[in-house]
């Protein structure tokens, strides 16, 4: 079919020989693809009467939105929680190095430390795009220090903090300027949490509870108050008992606002949570899953010690531990080899486990207006990769995505096609008019 004068004259591309997700299942179809919004092939066909202009053959690969990364407190040895005079150029290299395991986006995580690190290292992490020089930046995520003694981890004890009587001027005064903040870890039983959960949500800003002593009721107060997250389930909270489940029960509660949806994060990596507390946990509450990878500086380097912020990390085989102890320190494993062990551990099927590494995608994430916080972060890629193969295929050259993903709370979000490898398919922002002929496609 000829292209009529006026007609657009952007070229288009199909991408075949692939499967991409659909109902939450990978199945084998086409992708139609201008000027970087997926289209609806039916309308191409038969209002516009056009075919593709290129057609790309997958090798039978996925074609999928990238992983997002949540909770990443460095890694090929950068430490977020140091603060140096270019906190930028780690950034820029763990970017750079997260793309060839499959992350897109993802939140520079910074462990508890004292207020002149924060005040230091915050401004320097600004929203960032992703693109062929790697994964976006989606904003930081502050892990503490407002957290509990008994379940601090692997925080150092010295710098950890509670809410004094002016709550959150306490929190502005500790963490500096919030621009480019997207996610606070904090323990709800902490007297004054909930004015400054509502402070923090009322900024467009997710509270994750971890962490924590905290009971069920607290946790449920906390979620009305504006939580909608969980920081690693079960690690560094109470563990889940008959009578009062804990933060764990916020996963089945009945007492969470009209519409209030909540997420959480698990570390996957065969150390943190064993298999049957993944599965316990995705079939109570599989739409809320997340998988995070917690990784630390020491991403990448092999045994030996590394730092995590004011501490030291001693590396042995796939474990991280404080220096000196047996407290677990975060994890080494990528987020590939967490979405492989998840689907090891489970055995669910194809398009469910490659969800679960996709972040808050497709879903609520925070009780702020999706619009109140902008964030050209997201960039997926495909990885054109099995979920059990051990070798990683990629076939095409990098091409622009710029149409909308959208991902409530976390902004709407441009998306790209990332460097050595194919397509992803991000959802269309609500009323492009491109590519909504078949809502399906969207699991």
């Amino acid at each position: 079919m000829r292209r009529e004068k006026g007609a657009m004259c952007t070229p288009v591309l199909q991408f075949t020989n692939c499967r991409i997700l659909r109902g939450r299942k990978l199945l084998r179809e086409d992708l139609w693809v201008r000027g970087g919004r997926i289209l609806d092939p039916e309308r191409l066909f038969f209002e516009e009467r056009l075919v593709a202009d290129e057609q790309r053959d997958c090798g039978g690969c996925i074609l999928a939105p990238g992983f997002i990364d949540v909770q990443i407190n460095g890694g090929f040895g950068v430490d977020f929680s140091q603060a140096t005079e270019d906190v930028g150029s780690g950034v820029a290299l763990v970017a750079r190095r997260l793309l060839p395991h499959g992350v897109t986006s993802f939140c520079p995580t910074l462990v508890t430390s004292p207020p002149e690190v924060y005040h230091k290292v915050l401004p320097q992490i600004p929203v960032k795009s992703g693109g062929p020089h790697g994964a976006g930046v989606l904003g930081v995520h502050l892990e503490g220090p407002f957290i509990s003694r008994e379940k601090r981890g692997a925080h150092p004890e010295a710098h950890l903090r509670s809410f004094e009587a002016n709550a959150f001027h306490d929190v502005l005064a500790t963490y500096g300027p919030l621009d480019n903040v997207r996610i606070v870890t904090l323990a709800p039983e902490l007297g004054r949490s909930h004015e400054v959960i509502q402070a923090l949500t009322a900024r467009g800003i997710c509270v994750s509870l971890g962490h924590s002593v905290a009971n069920l009721r607290a946790a449920e107060e906390a979620v009305q108050s504006g939580a909608t997250f969980i920081t690693h389930l079960f690690n560094a909270m109470l563990p889940f008992h008959h009578r009062d489940p804990g933060i764990v029960g916020l996963l089945t509660s009945d007492r969470l606002p009209p519409g209030r949806h909540i997420f959480y994060g698990m570390i996957s990596d065969g150390m943190h949570t064993n298999p049957a507390a993944l599965r316990i946990a995705h079939r109570a509450h599989p739409q809320g899953l997340v998988l995070v990878t917690d990784a630390v500086p020491a991403l990448g380097l092999g045994n030996g010690r590394h730092t995590l912020g004011q501490q030291e990390v001693e590396v042995d085989g796939l474990t991280a531990y404080v220096a000196g102890t047996k407290t677990l320190s975060g994890s080494i494993a990528p987020m590939d080899v967490c979405i492989r062990h998840f689907l090891q551990a489970t055995g669910f099927p194809g398009g469910e486990h490659w969800e679960c590494g996709q972040g808050p995608t497709h879903r609520k994430f925070t009780a702020g207006d999706e619009d109140s916080k902008q964030a050209d972060g997201l960039e997926p890629r495909v990885t054109g990769t099995e979920a059990t193969a051990p070798k990683r295929r990629a076939f095409t050259p990098y091409e622009p995505w710029p149409g909308a993903c959208g991902i409530a709370g976390l902004g709407r979000l441009q998306c790209r096609v990332g460097p050595g490898g194919c397509v992803s398919a991000p959802r269309p922002a609500a009323g492009t008019g491109e590519a909504q002929g078949d809502p399906g496609l969207w699991g």
